[in-house]
């Protein structure tokens, strides 16, 4: 097994709601794991966020936790529910309902990475998939619930910031003019995650970071934003997806030319977005 769930990075003093995440950028590939699949190298870290963590480690140092994954998502993905499990992949699992993220494999112990590429040949035993949910899935999101609720007492509010990297080829499917492709989409599940003073100014941070901005297309937010946007109790979620060509090579995975030009770009979103759980802004904003 990886050797832990996630990593957390603490501020030296919190001084604001905004909890940073990202349930996807864990890149601790045990070499058993490495011979049990069936993918090289390359493929089985095609559907991780690559760098997404170096991307937002700014935001301890302006105030605020960041939550990372250590165990990789083609392990486990901390981005679905336990109970999506999938009965192609797990022996023992029953269909329940129509769910299409299992169905197509991405459950939260994905059956294939991106492009559908098979991580295993055949089946694995239900004790196991019920150890990874047990060592990893649950100690990430008792760990996330955690530092909200640790916001919420201090500050009265919590702010989730959950990021995200999206491959350029998911940008060229959704259309749409290419001179204001977006270079940021915010999920916000089309309002129910989060407050629309929140949502509009998380944007306004990237958009006076120089981003193109666009609000959930194609991605609207997935299990995180669902399950922890809770604005009628002061909790809000916001997945936040970068184009992934902005700052790396996608096919070798490696950061490109760009890659710390792109990082102090963000840096200063990262501290505008920190500065609106504040307990000074929640009060100039009521």
């Amino acid at each position: 097994m990886p050797a832990r769930a996630f990593i957390l990075d603490r501020p030296a003093e919190c001084t604001s709601s905004v909890v940073f995440a990202s349930p996807h950028s864990g890149n601790d590939y045990p070499e058993w794991f490495l011979k049990r699949t069936i993918l090289p190298g390359l493929a089985i870290r095609s559907s991780e966020d690559a760098f997404v963590d170096r991307l937002f480690d700014h935001a301890p140092e302006v105030g605020a936790p960041f939550l990372r994954a250590a165990a990789p998502r083609a392990f486990i993905d901390y981005n679905r529910s336990a109970e999506e499990l999938d009965p192609a992949l797990i022996a023992g699992v029953r269909k329940l309902g129509n769910n299409p993220r299992v169905a197509s494999g991405l459950g939260v112990i994905p059956r294939v990475v991106a492009n559908g590429q098979p991580i295993y040949r055949g089946k694995l035993r239900l004790e196991e998939a019920e150890e990874r949910l047990n060592g990893y899935w649950r100690p990430y999101h008792l760990a996330l619930q955690g530092l909200l609720d640790d916001a919420r007492a201090q500050f009265g509010q919590a702010i989730l910031i959950d990021c995200h990297s999206m491959p350029r080829e998911a940008l060229d499917a959704s259309g749409g003019s290419k001179a204001r492709r977006p270079q940021i989409v915010l999920g916000d599940r089309f309002g129910a995650s989060a407050d629309p003073r929140v949502i509009n100014g998380v944007e306004a941070a990237f958009v006076n970071a120089g981003f193109v901005v666009s609000r959930n297309a194609p991605f609207a937010g997935a299990y995180v934003t669902q399950n922890y946007g809770r604005p009628s109790r002061n909790q809000h979620a916001i997945q936040v997806e970068i184009d992934r060509s902005l700052y790396m090579d996608e096919t070798r995975i490696t950061p490109n030319a760009n890659f710390e030009a792109f990082r102090q770009s963000l840096r200063s979103a990262i501290a505008d977005i920190v500065t609106l759980g504040r307990p000074l802004q929640k009060l100039a904003a009521e």
